[in-house]
């Protein structure tokens, strides 16, 4: 079992060791950011580069692929480093590398793809949440019932776009879902008005270029659009259903 991170708590000083979040916990701060920043480099060192700019930028949930050269370790040294940070591990696709990713630290197993057993494990797990890959309502219905904490649909941007996630709700209105694959700055509010709880944004976000170079005020500056284009959003949202209210 990997040891518990340390865990920043503004204005308490240094980092201190503290117990895990539990599932509850972990759920709501994905849906409280609206973000999930997928880190997918060629190179470690690119990798650690890339997580520690986009937690700069603020933030706090970041996603690490397996397609790392020596995801393990990178998980592992960046759950030290960047203690402030929900990491957890991309394209996960059996158990055993999931087992593998929790034991250096990873606190949520994110796949583009819907592997019933990964899901179970990680169901039965208190500290650790699922974010299992689906494309047809079958599959979204699978992975919730296997115990899946959220669904992402993968790759949206293929399957219809933010209609697709807007059909989806009708039948699934209590699944969480999570839209990745191909999501901009141009289409990402139409994702969150169309009831995605969630966006997983890869080089939109972290461009390959901004990485090769290290060009961290550009991931900077993208990271904060993306977490603006959230909030507005919401308000907007929130705002509307206000209204709404208003007339009932």
């Amino acid at each position: 079992m990997a040891a518990w991170p340390a865990r920043f708590i503004a204005g308490k000083g240094p980092p201190e060791v503290f117990p895990p979040m539990e599932k509850q916990e972990l759920r709501a701060r994905v849906e409280e950011v609206g973000l999930v920043p997928v880190i997918r480099t060629s190179s470690a060192k690119d990798a650690r580069f890339a997580v520690e700019e986009v937690s700069h930028a603020g933030i706090p949930i970041i996603e690490l692929t397996m397609t790392v050269p020596g995801a393990f370790e990178v998980i592992r040294n960046l759950v030290k480093d960047v203690p402030h940070v929900v990491l957890g591990a991309g394209t996960v696709l059996d158990v055993d590398t999931a087992r593998r990713c929790i034991d250096v630290g990873a606190q949520f197993i994110s796949s583009p793809v819907l592997d019933v057993p990964t899901v179970h494990y990680v169901a039965g797990l208190p500290n650790i949440i699922m974010m299992a890959g689906a494309m047809t309502p079958t599959e979204v219905l699978a992975a919730w019932k296997a115990g899946s904490d959220f669904v992402k649909i993968f790759p949206a941007s293929l399957v219809g776009g933010d209609n697709y996630i807007r059909t989806l709700r009708r039948p699934f209105p209590e699944i969480p879902l999570i839209a990745g694959g191909g999501i901009t700055q141009q289409n990402a509010a139409y994702y969150l008005l169309a009831g995605a709880a969630a966006l997983s944004v890869g080089k939109e976000l972290i461009p390959q270029e901004s990485i090769l170079l290290h060009k961290p005020d550009r991931i900077r500056e993208l990271t904060r659009r993306f977490a603006t284009i959230v909030r507005s959003t919401r308000a907007r949202m929130a705002e509307t259903q206000s209204q709404a209210a208003q007339f009932h």
